[in-house]
Formats: C-alpha cells, structure tokens, sequence
C-alpha cells in the first residue's frame, strides 16, 4: 500500500500536479467597441495542456467563459448598453490532468462604443495582422488563405504589399519594419520562378518554384502579375527616402517592374493580351483578357510599361474589346459597363486599390461612377432579395467571390450566383464608392455577428445565415481590399502613391482617358419624403416636403430591378408640402421599391402590396 501510495505521488509530482497555483505569468486585456482581446504569455518553467479562462463584471464572482490550448482569445462580450462596461479576467493554466499549475493576476478592461473613425482603426488593424503577422516566414509573402502552409500567392501578395504601406502610416509597425520586410519579399521575388518575367498564381514561399494552379496553369498569371507589380509600384513611391536600405528597395522593385514581358503575352503580336504561358503547355489554357472584369491593371500597366509595352490601341481592341459596355439601368442605376447586374464586387475592387478612377473617364465610362453604381445594385439586390435568403438587408449585403458553405463561389446578383453568401470584404471594400452604406454594414456584420464573424486577423471570409454557417477562414484575396479600400476613403493614400507614378500618368493619357469632375460628387440624403399606407392597396401616397424648388423623379422597381411605373420624370415640386396619389391596380402583389432622385441623391423606400 505505501508502495503505491508513494507511485502516485511520484506520477503526479512529474505531472506537475499542485493544489494551489503558485506562479504568475502576465495577462494582456484591451477592450474595443463590442469585444475584450486577451493574450497571454506561457507560464515559466511549464508546457499547459490548456488554459482555463474566467471572467467578471464586479471583480468578485468570476466564471468560466472558455478552455483554449491557444494563448489569445477574443471574448465577444457584444455591444454596451451603457456609456462603458468593465471586464474583469484572470486565466488559469492547466496540466496534463486539469489541475493548476500557475494562474494570471485579475486585469480588467472596459467596452466602450467606437465611432466611426474608431472602428476603421480596429478593422484595419486587425486586418493587417494577416499580412503582418501570418505572412510566410521565409519569403514575407502572403499566403493563399490561412490554412495554406508554404502556398503564397503572387496577387495576393500584391495587396499585401499596399496593407504593409498602411500599417506604416497608421503606425502599426515602424518605417523601417516595413522596408525590412518589403526586402525580404523582393529578395524572394528577384530568384523565384518568371516567366518571361512574368510570376505565377502561386509559389512554394521557402523555394519560390511553382506550385500550379490547374493542370496546364503551371507558368506566368498575367493579372496576378498586375496585382503584384501594383502593389510593388505603390511601394517604390512611398518608400522615397535617401538611404541604402530604401534606396536598395527602389532599385529591385525597378528589376522586376521592368523584367516584366507584357508584350510577350500578346500571343504573337495579337491585338489582346492572355492571361496564361507556360514552358510545358504554351498556350493551351488560351484564354484571353477582356473586360469587363477585375483585370483593368493588366492593361493600364502593360501600356505602361517602360521596357515591354504594348500599344495604347490594345485597351480598345483587348480590354473593351467584346461585350464591354451595357447602359442598362437596375434598380434605377445605370451600369455603363459590364455584365447584367455588375457581377461580384471584386470588379469594383482589385485593380482600384491603386487606380483612382475619380474625376476622370475613357471612351466607355467614369469608373468611379461605374464602380458605385455597381456596388449600390448589389446592395439594392440584397434588400429586394428576390431568392428570399435569410438576413439580406440595407445593412446586411455584399455579393463576391469567397468561401461558402458548399465550397467557393464568384456570387453575385442571381439565381446561379447568389446562394445567400454575405462577404464582408464586398461592401467593406467599396467604402470609398459608399461610405454611409458600407460603414452601415460594417457595424452590423461586427455588433450582430461578430460572435461568430470576426476573429483575430478581423472579420472571416463569409457567412450564410440560411444554412447557419459562418466561415473560419481568411483569404488574401478578401482581407487585402478591405484594409487598402478603406485606407483609399479616408486619406486617398495608395491613390496617391500609385497616381503620382509619370509611366502611369502617361498611359492613362495613351489610352485617352480625360477629365470628368462631375461624376465623383458623393450622395447624401437629404430629401424629406414618406410613403403611406405601407403595406399598401391600390393606392399609396407619396407626401414629399421641400425648402425649395427642386427636380426629383420617382419610380417604382420590383424585386429582380426592372422599372416598373415611372411616377415623375425630372418634374419640379414646389416649396412646402405637397403629395402624390399612385395608383398600383395594375401590379400584382408583392415587394417593390419606390426610389426618389434628385440631382446625386437617392432614396428607397420597400413598399409591400397587398
């Protein structure tokens, strides 16, 4: 019997077994808007098998919100009722048997609502933590998503490169971090596989040989290439200083900008450029590049190029040159380019993170104006819901390619696109085309859902109420975009960089683009109406009030989009109060959409028949 007794205390002593913790180790707590981050260092001299982590509102009576092997968690706490709540936590670290064997102090933080500025600041800056800190350690490229081990991919990398320019004007990491990881990657890039200069989808990011990316894509990604070399481009701007270091990352973005054989991939001096070579397979993924879609840099940097170029004419005979332009109206805005409805949101996004498409135009389109008008459809979509998915919303909507429940989609507008999949990177990355609409569903993805949706690198890639799934994946793809758009709304900074470049400025007049300073004046409701009964019989009254003479036309859409009843066409309404009487017999019932103009404001309205 002592033989035993004295067996099991062995055992435990080497299990570490103790009946009271006696070592600290520190606790870290900052509380945002909705949520507490809590990190934590491992204990000395132990390996935890987990932590056990407790939480109070008074300091006193603690519980136990979440065992985790991990040394960081986000405790979603959800938005305070009052001006602040105050989080008390201390974490207890656990052996291999559950039992304590060291234990944090109690800290505690407070949950204070974020305006707006605020909550720009938290998304950015956990957003940039993909980028920063989940970068590939040897290459300092991006991964694909965030399960991808040593896969980087080259676009991808490219928005990571402008996500490093904003973490140094934000001041999330120092000047002189960036420039040593902007160094680290153009190092990799200058021995990684090209062809004809030109890099492919995805790299090993310990060896930059090519991983493919389908069967006979085993060579140069033409547009990946564009992502990247705009994001090099950017960097070679900003990082302007007169030292070695700086000087040295000037001079490689300059190599690789300049090894880049845009003219090659005209497939024999054709008058449109292709997306794929490859040593093994030539030309057999034969597929060329025309818009529109989300490849307008590969045009705008191949005319641009100082050692390859092609001729200015390939960005009518390539890029716009089949199906390029529409005119067609959805949900009472006009698309000047593109597929019925503008397809998935990326095109709004992808080349634009450098490409300022305000006050300017080319033969088919102002940009910025194709680029709002595209992103307020997919959003007037949504609130139609003509599928009748669970969650859509004013404030809950954004239409793109990322993960869904069933794998990976482009969505967009329409029965074969729209599975009831919300991006969040779709309207967050818009938020220059729609500030208002896009910083509204910003706090409705983080403040009711981010239980679920948002994680320590910011918000994961998708969520589909209807089939009760929330991703728990990032992609480069999506993070990129969401931390560069919103950096583009509020200083215009990658913009700036990208725009100051004179090849650019050269293409762009190449090209014959031309100034156009009506189109990017922002919409702002201001216009003082109501619509009654709702839900409405055969009849509903507008009632509209005005300071003074103003031009408004009003119309009616049903759930797909399509104007239904013109009400008034550019009519002038008096000052004071007037109504309109609607006769809706000839509709048959259901949802529609009463939407008021006037000049660059628009406002909707759902009306129910019945």
């Amino acid at each position: 019997m002592n033989k035993l007794l004295y067996l099991l205390l062995f055992a435990l002593g080497f299990l570490g077994f103790k009946t009271n913790a006696q070592t600290s180790f520190p606790l870290m707590a900052e509380g945002f808007d909705s949520h507490v981050e809590l990190a934590w260092e491992t204990p000395p001299n132990s390996s935890p098998s987990n932590y056990k982590v407790y939480r109070s509102t008074d300091g006193i009576g603690f519980a136990e919100i979440k065992t985790t092997s991990s040394t960081k968690l986000i405790d979603f706490t959800g938005h305070p009722a009052g001006s602040a709540d105050t989080y008390y936590y201390y974490v207890s670290a656990l052996n291999g048997i559950n039992a304590e064997i060291a234990r944090t102090d109690t800290v505690n933080t407070s949950v204070a609502e974020l305006g707006d500025e605020g909550l720009l600041d938290m998304v950015q800056r956990y957003t940039f933590r993909y980028f920063w800190d989940f970068a590939h350690p040897v290459s300092g490229m991006a991964r694909e998503r965030n399960t991808s081990g040593n896969i980087v991919t080259t676009g991808g990398s490219g928005f990571g490169i402008l996500a490093l320019i904003v973490g140094v004007e934000r001041g999330f990491i120092t000047r002189q971090e960036g420039v040593d990881r902007l160094l680290k990657i153009v190092s990799f890039l200058q021995f990684a596989d090209k062809f004809h200069g030109v890099f492919p989808h995805w790299m090993d990011g310990n060896t930059g040989n090519v991983i493919p990316f389908g069967q006979f894509d085993d060579g140069g990604d033409l547009v990946e290439t564009a992502f990247l070399m705009q994001g090099l481009l950017c960097a070679r701007r900003y990082f302007s200083q007169d030292n070695p270091y700086e000087n040295a990352l000037r001079q490689a973005v300059t190599g690789l900008w300049e090894a880049v054989e845009w003219d090659f991939y005209r497939k024999n001096n054709s008058g449109i450029l292709y997306w794929h070579w490859s040593p093994n397979y030539a030309w057999q993924m034969n597929f060329p590049i025309r818009g529109y879609n989300e490849a307008m840099m590969v045009y705008l940097l191949a005319i641009a190029s100082p050692t390859h170029p092609v001729p200015a004419s390939l960005w009518n005979t390539g890029w716009a040159s089949q199906n390029y332009t529409s005119g067609l109206t959805w949900y009472g805005y006009q698309l000047l380019v593109g597929p019925p409805l503008g397809g998935p949101l990326f095109f709004a996004h992808y080349s634009f993170l450098g490409f300022d498409p305000r006050e300017k135009k080319d033969a088919y389109a102002n940009y910025f104006t194709q680029n709002r008008n595209h992103t307020l459809i997919n959003r007037a979509y949504c609130m139609a819901n003509p599928l009748q998915h669970e969650g859509y919303s004013d404030v809950c909507w954004g239409l793109t390619a990322s993960d869904d429940p069933f794998g990976y989609l482009a969505h967009a507008p329409g029965a074969g696109t729209d599975n009831g999949t919300i991006s969040p990177t779709a309207a967050l990355s818009s938020m220059p085309y729609t500030p208002d609409e896009s910083m509204a569903a910003l706090k409705h993805f983080y403040r009711e859902h981010g239980e679920r949706l948002w994680g320590d690198m910011g918000f994961y890639d998708a969520f589909n109420l209807g089939q009760d799934w929330f991703a728990n994946s990032y992609l480069a793809i999506d993070q990129g975009p969401i931390i560069c758009m919103i950096e583009n709304y509020r200083t215009g900074l990658l913009w700036n960089c990208f725009m100051a470049d004179t090849a650019i400025q050269a293409a762009l007049e190449a090209i014959g683009f031309s100034e156009d300073i009506t189109a990017a004046r922002d919409m702002r409701p201001n216009i003082d109406w109501s619509a009654f009964p709702n839900p409405a019989g055969d009849e509903l009254i507008v009632g509209l009030h005005f300071q003074q003479i103003t031009p408004c036309s009003l119309g009616l859409y049903d759930i797909h989009g399509q104007e239904c009843l013109e009400i008034t066409q550019d009519g002038d309404f008096p000052v004071g109060k007037s109504q309109l009487k609607i006769n809706l017999s000839p509709l048959d019932k259901g949802i529609y959409f009463l939407q008021i103009r006037s000049g660059d404001t628009m406002e909707w309205k759902r009306i129910v028949k019945i």
